[in-house]
């Protein structure tokens, strides 16, 4: 028994998959976004967004319905932050700051049923997948994406070991990479240390992806290899397309307010 998770069906079939950044507990915009041709993903952000427990099951079957998977960014590796979002319907789930391969061992425990975790048995609302009880506990295991990010040097000098545990995505978030290596965003180094983990990821049979703000990194990190790669987030989108707009009506230059690029 198996149910139906767009973003696994991308990768498994050796395609790019684009997805979006939901930072506003809003469902009108996350399912528009959802229904955006082209887009197979959308992030909703528990970590730094908005967004918090009481709007994860509407959001993730909001999206679903729309024919894009909802992957949850916790905040942390806790397993109490790990058990709702999952039974809230995600598709799968991203864990930040996943510094060392211990830690990723226990994200892999906490994400998985017995007997290869921990995961407490409760899938009541679980409809976003299109599975509930039994039939969702059968297939969660092999079915559901679990990603976690790269973001701090300590991971990058584990990598090799991180690629090799049960998780399916090892993402970047080159931001916070870049700040926790004190280095300029975009260095030789900082760019050396993306580079060595796409590398470990394609060697170790992961999806290498990768957080970017617009189409135009985003095409960057195609052509360099990564397979699941966000465009950009609901928040810089919003501020930059008035900006534009109001430029555009009034002649005079509108500096967009900063989002998740600030």
């Amino acid at each position: 028994m198996s149910f139906t998770i767009p973003l696994r069906q991308k990768l498994s079939a050796g395609e790019q998959a684009a997805g979006a950044w939901l930072t506003l507990p809003s469902t009108a915009i996350a399912g528009t976004i959802a229904r955006t041709q082209n887009i197979s993903w959308v992030l909703i952000d528990a970590e730094h967004g908005l967004i918090n427990d009481t709007h994860l099951y509407d959001l993730a079957n909001v999206i679903a319905a729309n024919g894009a998977s909802p992957i949850i960014r916790v905040p942390s590796e806790e397993i109490w932050l790990i058990k709702e979002p999952l039974d809230s319907g995600a598709h799968g789930l991203m864990v930040p700051m996943a510094n060392s391969a211990e830690i990723v061992r226990g994200i892999v425990r906490a994400t998985k049923y017995p007997p290869v975790g921990i995961r407490g048995f409760g899938p009541m609302f679980t409809s976003a997948t299109g599975a509930l009880g039994g039939a969702y506990a059968v297939a969660a295991n092999h079915e559901l994406v679990i990603s976690v990010q790269i973001e701090h040097p300590q991971a990058v000098a584990e990598i090799e070991e991180i690629c090799q545990e049960g998780i399916d995505v090892v993402f970047i978030g080159p931001f916070d990479l870049a700040l926790s290596m004190g280095v300029q965003f975009g260095s030789e180094a900082h760019e050396a240390a993306i580079s060595k983990i796409l590398a470990s990821a394609k060697k170790h049979g992961k999806v290498a992806a990768i957080f970017c703000l617009n189409g135009e990194q985003a095409a960057k990190r195609f052509a360099q290899g990564f397979q699941m790669v966000s465009v950009t987030t609901d928040i810089d989108t919003l501020t930059t397309a008035f900006a534009k707009e109001l430029t555009a009506a009034t002649g005079k230059t509108t500096d967009a307010v900063k989002g998740y690029s600030a």
